[in-house]
């Protein structure tokens, strides 16, 4: 049953006021229009509302009922404007991402704890996935914000920001490779034992493809689909990995990796991208986050003029 808002409205401030006559006045109408409106409302009820006694006028029992109806209606409405308004001032909300594990490190660090410092309200589910499941995540509408390295074009995918992050060559400072002025070529590399994602992984096919093209064999000693396995591979001194420079920015900072650029240009065409899906309609906290992202992620710093294509 749809009861009219403005109905329960005069229901209410007459029993408040004591009298159909004053309630009229508060509400600025005439007597009239107070009386007709409660008797519209107890004929879609089928029941009295309201006694007239000596003393005054007081609910029935089923105006009894009626009248904790609506204080728990303006309860609820109360709650959410209050809620909304919070949700407005980014003092509540939860913002999805889904993104490749490269990401990771540059994500979380500083960018986020500033971000989560700043609104504390907002809750922020972060998952993991290769290139296809993040365009899976973020075309179902499974997560506001996709990041991924190596393009894979899709007609429902805006791709916010774009940034050449080309794949580097990481080994550890001990490396022979290491003092390397020029860049290395993929004959070099091939000679190391290698550690990369496994075949599925999209960095791995363009690997696998330039070592094709240069008809080379690289020595791979490790497959894994582990960006904390990559990185530990090569800490340890085993080998070399292949991966862009951002996804070990702290390793690289503190002298435990050394990144060095390979002259081969599909490494060079590789880019890292901020992706939303196109017609969605995103919340006010997603599209803060997007842009501080865009900001303070190291993966966006070098942005080219794919961006906010």
């Amino acid at each position: 049953m749809d009861i009219p808002h403005q109905r329960l409205v005069y229901f209410r401030v007459t029993l408040e006021s004591g009298s159909v006559r004053q309630a009229a006045a508060r509400l600025d109408i005439a007597p009239s229009a107070v009386s007709r409106q409660i008797s519209l409302l107890e004929e879609a009820l089928g029941a009295t509302l309201i006694e007239r006694k000596r003393t005054g006028i007081r609910p029935t029992p089923v105006g009894e009922m009626l009248l904790e109806y609506c204080e728990r209606r303006g309860a609820l409405d109360e709650s959410f404007i209050a809620s909304l308004e919070a949700y407005q001032r980014l003092e509540t909300g939860t913002v999805s991402l889904v993104v490749g594990e490269g990401f990771v490190g540059d994500l979380v660090a500083k960018p986020l704890r500033e971000f989560t410092e700043r609104y504390t309200g907002i809750q922020i589910d972060i998952h993991l996935a290769g290139t296809s499941g993040i365009i899976e995540a973020v075309i179902n509408e499974q997560a506001h914000i996709g990041l991924m390295f190596h393009e894979r074009t899709h007609h429902q995918l805006r791709f916010w920001v774009s940034s050449p992050q080309p794949l580097m060559a990481i080994l550890p400072p001990e490396h022979p490779l290491a003092e390397e002025t020029k860049p290395l070529t993929l004959a070099q590399l091939s000679e190391a034992p290698m550690a990369m994602w496994d075949p599925s992984h999209q960095v791995r096919h363009m690997v696998d493809e330039a070592f094709h093209q240069a008809r080379l064999r690289p020595r791979m000693a490790m497959n894994t689909n582990s960006m904390a396995i990559l990185a530990q591979y090569v800490r340890s001194g085993m080998g070399i990995t292949l991966l862009p420079a951002f996804a070990v920015a702290d390793d690289l900072a503190e002298g435990r990796l050394v990144a060095r650029p390979v002259d081969d240009p599909l490494f060079q065409r590789s880019q890292a991208h901020m992706v939303t899906r196109i017609g969605r309609q995103q919340p006010k906290a997603s599209i803060l986050l997007l842009r501080h992202l865009q900001r303070w992620m190291q993966a966006f710093q070098n942005v080219d003029s794919t961006s906010n294509r």
